[in-house]
């Protein structure tokens, strides 16, 4: 970073870069056939992951309240992305679970992340592409995906 650069444009840059994958995965989900997916359901859908999730472990896993949890499960139940339904290994549970339709929203996602990267590495290379990412793992060391993200940016972590 130069001197001429002001220390608070390099979190809005990296912000805005973040903004740009996710406003293309999303255009393009939405010209998938899901126009309703939001940008924090793709940690609701990692939160519940293959297996299933209770309401409580998804609230605690996105570091939002249970009735926060509560609201977005019933939202995206209505719009067939998850079902609730006995927990197999305890019948007094109930458990979260992706629908088939939630399933393919992960996988068009993925390859809407896999355009962008190829879009990016045709704008500035892909040499420089890599070094880009090679460095920001250097500058965030440890774990690469915190599904705490939405309480954290609504002040709840």
């Amino acid at each position: 970073m130069g001197e001429s650069t002001p220390g608070y444009e390099l979190p809005l840059r990296l912000f805005a870069a973040f903004r740009t994958v996710i406003d293309a995965t999303h255009a393009e989900l939405a010209r998938q056939g899901h126009p309703d997916v939001r940008p924090m359901h793709g940690f609701v859908f990692q939160a519940i992951g293959a297996q299933g999730t209770t309401a409580v472990e998804l609230a605690a896993r996105l570091g939002v309240t249970k009735q926060a949890a509560g609201k977005t499960i019933g939202t995206l139940e209505k719009q067939g992305y998850v079902e609730r339904a006995h927990d197999p290994a305890d019948a007094r549970r109930k458990i979260v679970r992706l629908t088939a339709k939630g399933i393919d929203v992960l996988a068009k996602s993925a390859q809407a992340f896999d355009a962008v990267q190829a879009q990016w590495a045709q704008a500035i290379g892909a040499e420089r592409l890599t070094a880009l990412q090679d460095d920001l793992r250097t500058l965030t060391p440890g774990e690469l995906f915190r599904l705490d993200a939405p309480g954290w940016f609504s002040g709840g972590q």
